[in-house]
């Protein structure tokens, strides 16, 4: 019985590798410009589905016939099976064909309709593998809840992008897809269609974002899948939540309102002395990089001064009023929009932010720590604060301060960004800004209260699934771990509730493991003075189903511990005491003699009537894997 499901799944196995394989390979090439970000993020979340496949492969009980070139017709007892195919195999053609497109360096079209046939064809693929994956019989293989967490994180993704390609009228690319010679050349465009879609796109330069549009009408799906059937087939044209075709289209964004970095409307636009206008907050992370020439022309600027574009922001506020289209942050002619419509005038607020703000870069010491205080102060107060600090762009000037040798400095550095980021739409500056780095620094190394709040940023900033990766890639976590070992009692909630945030994505859990987080869970286990055993078990439940971790838990001799829990702990101790438990001794017959040797089965069977609903299924199932190893 176990064969088939093993063959079958290690072909499904054979097709996210020759996903990823396809992926690598492109990027090696330095292949598919306009749509290397869409690539990447499509193998990405393929590759996530690597430990899925690998459970299913490992399962004893359930058999689905091997694949092969016939599987979407002939696997009609498992349709699941023949729709991760067709997924799979339609995703490893998409990004065959997406990679080798490239523009024309001497006519800069990236949106032509073999750019939008394209683009639909990753909201088809994007679809295929959200809506394959959701009909997979999870409970049938006993997929660990781990796993099943990963896949759901996977699925939320695909179906975030599925809205982005669907629904929006632009889509983001990265700078680093366009040909240098492009971006030197300054030949950036965008043209106005009578149908009010854009035809052209602007290039940028930085990781910032390109926008082509996705059409959305029924014939232009019919059209561009009859002209390339081996990405989409015909009967996928409709995605779900696509808007309806009837609906008025939208609003023409007119070129001069949209920022040339971040091709996004303008909010705060300014003048550099080449007289092109930028959104300052991009502009002066521009700047803030070493850069000394205009983005747009490439010619050298004079002075690095921005001067604020008053009568474009103007005329931006005018055209969202006329549009019925709210701005990002509500912020108008020096008002800002409160919740119930009205206006309060922050201009002096303004002025006096922008004043702290040119502090903070001066030279003067003194000056700049007094102006990081005050910064601090503000961004604590309110989100319209939040909102004002980071129009005026201090976010990249207080990551370049989080270096400094001041302390009180850095300290109050970091706590603002704690404070900023707090705002959902500054996340995606600081982490623009390049803060993470710097933040792993003062993690490692600063006061006390640096580090504290340094965790509590990480956790803020790892909300976001994409910044997961980049954080524990960082270096991050091996510092949290220190911090979890030898902080303050705050410093040691901070640290355990970004490690638990930042291990929830499969890839950061070898790193905490390594980094030695079991050595200080089970001493945190132990110590019951700490008031951080539930922290500890949440943690350790996350990384129990990663095999590695399984190995390290064990040898630690962290068995006798859990079940002692199981007998004295609080609800939702013993709840997770058997959730680890469980997930240890899956397929593993010396931990569940262990178990059945340290009197286990009494504490387990006394949870089946007692415990919490979760804590019931997983005391219910080891009592049912202890009673097949007794038979054996």
């Amino acid at each position: 019985m176990a064969g088939g499901a093993a063959g079958g799944a290690s072909e499904l196995l054979q097709l996210v590798n020759d996903v990823v394989g396809a992926g690598n390979s492109a990027a090696a090439g330095g292949c598919g410009g306009a749509f290397r970000k869409d690539c990447t993020d499509l193998v990405r979340r393929i590759a996530l589905l690597t430990h899925l496949f690998e459970e299913i492969r490992n399962f004893k009980g359930l058999e689905f016939p091997p694949l092969d070139a016939s599987t979407s017709s002939s696997c009609s007892t498992q349709p699941w099976v023949s729709d991760l195919v067709t997924a799979l195999q339609a995703a490893k053609r998409l990004v065959l064909v997406a990679s080798s497109f490239n523009s024309n360096c001497d006519a800069p079209v990236l949106a032509d309709e073999g750019s939008k046939r394209i683009s639909f064809h990753f909201q088809c693929a994007t679809w295929k593998l959200e809506k394959a994956l959701g009909e997979i019989p999870y409970d049938q293989f006993e997929i660990s809840e781990e796993v099943e967490e990963q896949v759901a994180l996977v699925r939320a993704q695909l179906r975030r992008a599925i809205e982005r390609y669907g629904t929006l009228n632009t889509r983001k690319m990265s700078f680093y897809g366009l040909p240098q010679s492009l971006v030197e050349s300054g030949k950036w465009v965008r043209v106005i269609e009578n149908n009010s879609s854009s035809k052209m796109i602007d290039c940028l330069p930085k990781s910032f974002s390109a926008d082509d549009l996705v059409h959305k009408s029924q014939s232009m799906s019919n059209s561009c899948v009859a002209e390339a059937p081996s990405l989409c087939s015909t009967n996928e044209t409709h995605v779900d939540g696509e808007e309806d075709m009837n609906k008025k289209p939208d609003a023409t964004v007119i070129p001069d309102f949209i920022c040339p970095i971040s091709l996004e409307l303008m909010r705060d636009p300014v003048i550099v002395a080449t007289g092109q206008t930028y959104e300052r907050s991009y502009i002066q992370r521009w700047i803030d990089c070493g850069n000394t020439t205009c983005p747009k022309t490439q010619q050298k600027l004079q002075n690095l001064t921005l001067t604020p574009n008053y009568v474009l922001r103007s005329l931006v506020a005018q055209w969202c009023i006329d549009n019925n289209i709210e701005q990002p942050t509500g912020l108008t002619n020096g008002k800002l929009k409160k919740s119930d419509g009205s206006f309060r005038d922050i201009s002096g607020d303004i002025a006096t932010i922008r004043a702290l703000v040119s502090k903070l870069a001066g030279r003067s010491i003194e000056e700049r720590r007094a102006a990081a205080a005050e910064i601090r102060s503000l961004s604590k107060r309110s989100t319209d604060n939040r909102i004002l600090i980071a129009e005026a762009g201090a976010i990249p000037v207080l990551v370049n301060l989080l270096t400094v040798e001041d302390g009180l400095t850095q300290e109050n550095a970091v706590t603002s960004i704690l404070n900023l980021s707090i705002y959902e739409n500054n996340k995606g500056l600081i982490m623009l800004a390049g803060a993470v780095p710097s933040i792993v620094q003062v993690l490692r190394a600063g006061s006390m209260e640096a580090r504290e709040n340094a965790a509590a940023t990480i956790f803020s900033l790892s909300l976001a699934d994409e910044n997961k990766i980049i954080i524990g890639a960082s270096g991050a976590i091996s510092a949290l771990v220190e911090l979890l070992q030898n902080g303050s009692t705050r410093g040691k909630k901070d640290a355990a509730t970004a490690l638990f945030n930042l291990c929830i994505y499969q890839g950061n859990k070898g790193r905490a493991i390594r980094a030695g987080i079991i050595t200080a869970l089970l001493k945190m286990l132990t110590d019951s003075s700490n008031g951080m055993v539930d922290e500890a078990l949440t943690i350790m439940s996350v990384l129990a189903n990663h095999q590695e971790a399984k190995v390290t838990i064990v040898k630690a001799g962290t068995i006798p511990v859990l079940i002692d829990l199981l007998r004295t702990g609080l609800p939702r101790n013993k709840e997770n005491a058997s959730a680890i438990l469980l997930a240890l001794c899956k397929r593993e017959t010396e931990n569940l003699a262990c178990l059945s040797r340290l009197g286990a089965v009494i504490p387990l069977t006394e949870l089946t009537k007692s415990g919490t609903e979760r804590a019931k299924r997983k005391a219910s199932s080891l009592l049912e894997h202890l009673r097949k190893l007794q038979q054996l």
